[in-house]
């Protein structure tokens, strides 16, 4: 009869220490593939850093765009590039860059690259300001309050019903990307450009809200076939089972305050624009006026004809 609690404490022991090595095997970031994963016996908890920094992130929900860049940029020095350039581009003035991002792992306001040249950001991490010098000053991280994510899908069978549309796109940011339902506002289509409207200012997004840049984020690699989660799922965009496929991707940010751009650093394209249009207007005016001068020499020169006819005409 003793022999039953001896040999149940082994087995006890067993299923422990199966049960701890599953759950080291286990131990990986579901919401951000680019992190390094250990498992903490002390805490006995699986901890996740993200690559290129020491920041411990939050696997129960998005991981913030600056934290998602910088490990881009260490992934592509390392030689082992997650994340291929993309052909399109979205409304981004300065691209793929290795941010510094604060103790919250958001976008510091100024931003210089590792070089002498510095710019302000917003909170999307998109330059706002022109370039500058290290004694640029950037007094605060101006907020992106108003996302417009503009999509155009490939030729379908038909055109989406707008009400199940709305339907799949609302689902997908609240399940996948954890946004709250109130931060997604809109949903405009008319084919085959889909339009979706996020909205969320500081004094609406609560703590442990995901945030609208990051929400937005992440929906932009997964429709160009980079998702940055781990876990099992592939994304699928379906109305009605039928498949929404994405071929433009543009993304356009509005901020809380206007940027604060001048006319003393246009690119040399915008130039060469305005070169051409201030051009072609002198040539307009030039034309006019002489045009006019011709018009007027005309009329002149009749009414010299006109007076001279008069003069010779007999006087009664």
């Amino acid at each position: 009869m003793a022999r039953g609690p001896v040999l149940a404490l082994p087995l006890l022991l067993l299923a422990m220490v199966s049960s701890y090595a599953t759950a080291q095997d286990n131990c990986t970031c579901p919401t951000n593939k680019m992190t390094l994963c250990n498992w903490d016996s002390q805490s006995n908890r699986c901890r996740c850093k993200a690559l290129g920094t020491n920041h411990e992130v939050n696997c129960a929900t998005l991981t913030s765009k600056c934290l998602l860049l910088k490990a881009r940029m260490q992934r592509s020095k390392s030689g082992r590039a997650l994340v291929r350039p993309s052909e399109h581009a979205i409304v981004d003035n300065d691209g793929l860059y290795d941010p510094e991002c604060d103790r919250e792992g958001r976008f510091k306001a100024r931003q210089c690259n590792q070089t002498e040249v510095c710019w302000c950001v917003n909170s999307v991490g998109v330059r706002r300001t022109d370039k500058g010098d290290q004694n640029l000053l950037c007094d605060e991280l101006v907020r992106t309050h108003h996302i417009l994510i503009e999509l155009r899908h490939r030729p379908a069978a038909s055109a989406f019903n707008h009400t199940d549309l709305d339907a799949e796109l609302r689902r997908l940011f609240r399940e996948r990307y954890r946004l709250q339902p109130r931060f997604l506002t809109d949903v405009h289509y008319e084919e085959p450009t889909i339009q979706i409207e996020l909205r969320q200012n500081a004094s609406q997004k609560a703590p442990g809200d995901v945030d609208i840049a990051d929400a937005a984020y992440y929906f932009e690699r997964d429709v160009k076939g980079e998702s940055l989660f781990s876990s099992p799922g592939a994304f699928d965009m379906r109305v009605r089972g039928q498949p929404l496929l994405v071929e433009r991707t543009l993304i356009y940010y509005l901020d809380e305050k206007p940027p604060q751009f001048s006319m003393k650093r246009l690119t040399a394209g915008l130039i060469a624009v305005i070169v051409v249009v201030v051009v072609a207007l002198v040539a307009g005016v030039v034309v006019l006026v002489i045009t006019n001068r011709r018009k007027s020499g005309k009329y002149k020169k009749v009414e010299i004809k006109e007076m001279g006819e008069l003069n010779k005409e007999p006087s009664l």
